[in-house]
């Protein structure tokens, strides 16, 4: 009995002694905070839904992937339905169709975008709205009016870090690289992260720092989160990789690509070029085709047809030139300026004359460094050599801002040198062609090494510009 009572008591004295702790806390803190039992491994993260995903890419412009994006359009067409005067969501709708056509190169989105950024607009004059209005430009290769959307856009909030990579591209395409460089400080100055790398990784590749541009872009792809803005950048990274002459290093940077987003066709197409270098021609015949699939780009219909009509396959090659044909047809009928690639794929296989005329055209809607590099060969391709000469001297000048490190365009001037009888610059220039990129075209190679055989001088040998042959400008080479 007498431990029983012992034991009441002991349990009564516990009893007041939590009460009295108890009480402390409140007293101590205001509030009783109730610690949670710690979990004996960390919570898996739950993914966003497709839809959420797609919504902070094209919020940020940057890659999403295409059932995403098809997720997010559908909830915001559903959304508006309801709610037609929902400004913010008519601009985003508008983003993600232009996201939607420049990953499908399907034009028909254009259209919609623009019904969808101008209702925005209408209700309400947004910076968003400005910016998809830019992002709609770009992909139509209206370079003028990207300019003026995006800089009405910079007006309206110019610390929007979003409108700063879409200045840029149409600087860029406008060929006032000063202007894309003065963006490109301003983006880093309000935003860092892999976007931002990335863009600067294109701007560096643009001047000829082949190695910051490297650099930058290696560090975007490490630094993304979401996989297909991680595809997007491996892809950019084995492009670069193979403008130097890399072919395993492209190859594999587009592989990645691929498994990280198996849509990415731009990296299925990177993987057709890298494996005809490597001489694995029927790997890269069905890369092409699977590329052409789902995104029948006209740039990749010519590819095709040149690597088909190196192999002597006319008849085959015909018939990518036909949908290269189609494709710009269509493109043009949404609004989309084709006439680049079809004024380059005149000069070299079907009328140069034609050529000229389109590219003069083009040169005058939006001067920049593909366009005058391509203008100069469909003048030498019909004859006017003189003229042609000005304009690959363009392309090719660091001081009009032509600093690209491009394997064609070196082979253009040179054969353009060639034949004004300038022998010297010619070789220079032929040499400069084959050191950057020995495998940049399977049909001009060889005309390459014939031209430099002809002018007495020894074809450079097949190893790239090396790697480490460049200063290197940015801090992670330091």
């Amino acid at each position: 009995m007498e431990n029983q009572e012992e034991a009441r008591r002991g349990g009564r004295v516990g009893r007041w002694g939590l009460v009295a702790a108890l009480a402390g806390c409140l007293v101590l803190g205001g509030t009783l905070m109730v610690v949670p039992v710690q979990r004996t491994g960390p919570r898996a993260a739950v993914p966003p839904a497709p839809g959420a995903q797609a919504l902070t890419a094209v919020s940020a412009g940057v890659p999403a992937a295409l059932p995403d994006l098809a997720v997010l359009i559908g909830e915001r067409e559903t959304h508006l339905r309801r709610n037609p005067r929902d400004a913010e969501s008519w601009a985003l709708l508008g983003a993600a169709y232009v996201e939607q056509g420049r990953r499908t190169a399907q034009s028909a989105y254009y259209p919609k975008a623009d019904r969808a950024l101008r209702t925005s607009l209408r209700v309400e004059r947004s910076a968003a709205a400005y910016d998809g209005m830019a992002a709609l430009a770009n992909a139509r290769r209206d370079f003028r009016a990207a300019r003026t959307w995006g800089e009405a856009a910079r007006k309206l909030d110019a610390k929007r870090w979003t409108t700063y990579p879409l200045l840029i591209d149409a600087y860029t395409g406008l060929g006032d690289w000063k202007a894309a460089g003065r963006a490109l400080e301003r983006l880093q100055e309000l935003r860092g992260g892999p976007a931002v790398m990335a863009r600067a990784g294109a701007v560096y590749r643009d001047r000829g720092w082949r190695e910051d541009a490297m650099a930058q872009l290696s560090d975007a792809a490490a630094g993304a989160k979401a996989p297909a803005e991680r595809a997007a950048y491996l892809e950019r990274v084995g492009q670069l990789a193979w403008e130097r002459g890399e072919r395993e290093v492209a190859l594999r940077n587009f592989r990645e690509a691929v498994r990280f987003d198996p849509d990415l066709r731009a990296a299925q197409a990177g993987q057709g070029r890298a494996l005809a270098a490597l001489g694995r021609t029927s790997e890269a015949l069905s890369a092409y085709r699977l590329a052409l699939t789902n995104q029948p780009s006209p740039q990749y219909a010519l590819e095709l047809g040149e690597l088909y009509e190196s192999l002597g396959l006319r008849q085959a090659a015909r018939a990518q030139y036909d949908l290269l044909r189609a494709r710009v047809r269509s493109a043009a009928a949404g609004g989309a300026d084709e006439e680049l690639v079809l004024g380059v794929f005149e000069a070299d296989h079907g009328d140069p004359a034609s050529a000229v005329r389109r590219l003069r055209a083009e040169w005058r809607r939006q001067p920049g460094i593909a366009v005058a590099d391509a203008l100069g060969w469909a003048l030498h391709r019909a004859g006017e050599d003189e003229e042609a000469l000005r304009y690959a001297v363009r392309a090719t000048d660091k001081v009009h801002g032509g600093g690209v490190r491009s394997a064609l365009y070196a082979f253009h001037r040179g054969m353009i040198e060639r034949e004004l009888e300038q022998q010297g610059p010619a070789r220079r220039h032929l040499q400069e062609a084959l050191r950057i990129n020995p495998y940049f075209s399977p049909l001009h190679v060889r005309a390459a090494r014939e031209a430099l055989t002809e002018l007495g001088a020894e074809p450079s040998s097949e190893v790239p510009e090396s790697v480490t042959g460049q200063p290197c400008r940015s801090a992670r080479c330091a």
